[in-house]
């Protein structure tokens, strides 16, 4: 017996010692270290220091930014171990930051069905949609959720929003989830109601509505603000297996786009340690800030919960975020003036209305304040926008802090003078500035009218007032491509080729410190990344051109290669060859 004990133990200390040795390699494989010391030489170096300065070198040793300069400077401190690179011309960026955003939700193309119009996608009709819809279910076992997302009911041809009957038509037993592109509210079928324990006595939570048929009173499968933010995080809860596939896709996504560091902006409880544990392991390779959900965010402050173990080099524990309002396209977004056109199923143009009232709001900023954190506080409208300025005063006044850096999220209608008291309060606007691009046409005629469609995303307003501010994607809601999104900052045109607001253009330079330096500063890391300096993190991107030469065509530029942390994580050349050989 004891020999068999002993050769058990054996056994079972060799089969440990696999498994650690696999874990290891596996580890390695994933996080590998950048060489010991690197050049790259003959490039175009904008570099977003203070003085927007450009170069042609950068020395890296190890993770690091050890030197900038000129070709001559560079090359004085290379030895036989160094690897040396040739941007011919190239130009190098720091990395892209994604400033707000909610990874890994463009990995959902990975498992869901894309019903995105253009320009993102082809879907033009809820017809073609549940002829999409009718295929992804043949494809299911039964019982399986469908998870559609994009939809535009403003972009289809029957300009309206899908109902729980045709979903039913099509889908009776798998449950049914329809995203729409502001991510404000979906549609869902019956089998996706009863999974949800959704019926016509569910209360409607604060800020959010199930909303019922006139005629009926049955509930017609739309789900409004919180209650679709309650319904899509019950509708997430993916097997593990799922998640990674999410998390890759949306990953090399990122990457081909030269995003170094990407953001949770919204963090549920329930995902924290899923997202820190597979970025610890490498199975993320960005940086990721996570922003706690405002609910989290209470637990945390009231010590019920500690988020301090999921810090890492690579993984940022950033603002708490708040939502005081809804989505300028669903006519929830809060005005202190009348939508242009009046909601569907109103009798007359309305203002929208808070998701959280101005009392509770100012409340809960005094508290998450008063204990020192920052808040990212989602506003789109300039009436919601009033009540965030409001409630922030309120909390500098009782407890000053001199560089609170809360940001407002979205500031779509953001007026000069809530800007001005903005600068006196510390807060600092995020704009989603390619709306222009997007929505444009949409919010000049039917949301917003002229004159205040030309106002959106006022960034040269911003910039001359002196306050500094980042822009963003917003991703999932429209794709990840900052060069879009620096384009549409910088030239402001519709999908349809037309101006909107051609006072608020900014130059190039500008627009890609939005994308970087100060969107590092927003998240309180522009000593860590964010610009090419000395002692910074070696987290670069060489585009295919340079975005100065030709402004007009911006967007058009691609990305060769992503570097994090002194890694090459992306190559353009080495995938385009990978693809050529798997043909």
């Amino acid at each position: 017996m004891k020999v068999l004990l002993l050769r058990i133990g054996v056994a079972i200390m060799v089969l440990l010692t696999v498994i650690v040795a696999v874990l290891v390699v596996g580890y390695s494989e994933l996080n590998p270290d950048a060489p010991a010391s690197q050049a790259f030489l003959n490039g175009n170096i904008l570099t977003m220091d203070k003085n927007n300065s450009i170069h042609q070198a950068v020395f890296l040793k190890d993770n690091k930014i050890f030197a900038v300069g000129n070709d001559e400077d560079i090359r004085a401190l290379v030895n036989d171990k160094t690897l040396i690179v040739d941007l011919k011309g190239q130009t190098m960026i720091p990395g892209i930051i994604d400033a707000h955003g909610h990874y890994p939700g463009q990995g959902l193309s990975a498992i869901g069905l894309d019903l995105n119009s253009p320009p993102i996608g082809n879907v033009l009709s809820i017809k073609q949609s549940l002829q999409l819809i009718k295929e992804k279910v043949s494809e299911l076992e039964s019982g399986e959720w469908v998870i559609g997302y994009g939809y535009d009911d403003t972009a289809y041809t029957e300009q309206r929003h899908f109902n729980r009957q045709e979903l039913d038509a099509i889908s009776p037993k798998h449950p049914v989830m329809l995203w729409h592109i502001s991510a404000h509210m979906g549609v869902l079928n019956s089998a996706a109601l009863t999974a949800l324990n959704i019926d016509e006595n569910t209360p409607n939570p604060a800020g959010g509505e199930y909303v019922k048929d006139a005629q009926s009173g049955k509930l017609n499968g739309l789900v409004l603000e919180t209650a679709f933010a309650q319904a899509r995080a019950k509708a997430t809860k993916f097997p593990i297996n799922t998640v990674l596939k999410i998390s890759r896709a949306a990953s090399d996504a990122y990457l081909e786009k030269g995003v170094t560091t990407a953001q949770n902006g919204l963090t549920l409880k329930s995902h924290m340690g899923s997202l820190s544990h597979s970025n610890r392991m490498g199975l993320t390779p960005l940086r990721l800030v996570a922003w706690p959900s405002e609910e989290y965010g209470h637990e945390i402050v009231d010590g019920k919960e500690s988020i301090t173990p999921f810090a890492h080099d690579k993984f940022y524990l950033g603002a708490i975020k708040i939502v005081a309002d809804g989505s300028l396209q669903l006519y929830t977004g809060f005005l202190t003036q009348p939508y242009h056109s009046k909601a569907p199923g109103k009798a007359t143009a309305d203002v929208g209305y808070p998701s959280i009232d101005a009392a509770a709001l100012t409340a809960t900023v005094k508290k998450f304040h008063k204990n020192g954190y920052q808040m990212a506080i989602h506003g789109n409208g300039d009436a919601a926008i009033d009540n965030i300025i409001n409630a922030i005063d309120a909390a500098q006044k009782e407890h000053y802090r001199a560089d609170p850096r809360h940001i407002v999220i979205h500031a779509q209608m953001l007026r000069e003078d809530q800007m001005t008291r903005m600068l006196a309060l510390g807060i600092t606007p995020s704009f989603f500035s390619a709306h222009t691009y997007y929505w444009g046409d949409r919010h000049r005629d039917i949301f917003l009218g002229e004159e205040r469609a030309q106002r959106i995303s006022p960034t040269n307003t911003a910039l001359k007032k002196g306050l500094r501010f980042t822009t963003h994607l917003d991703t999932p809601i429209v794709p990840m491509d900052p060069m879009l999104m620096v384009w549409s900052t910088v030239n402001r045109l519709t999908s349809s080729g037309k101006v909107l607001g051609a006072g608020e253009r900014i130059s190039v330079m500008q627009a890609l410190r939005a994308t970087t330096i100060d969107a590092a500063w927003q998240i309180f890391k522009e000593d860590l990344i964010g610009s090419i300096e000395v002692g910074k993190l070696a987290d670069l991107v060489i585009l295919q051109k340079n975005p100065l030469d030709d402004p007009a065509n911006i967007k058009d530029i691609l990305v060769n290669k992503t570097i994090i942390d002194g890694v090459t994580v992306y190559d353009r050349a080495l995938q385009n060859s990978e693809q050529a050989t798997q043909l």
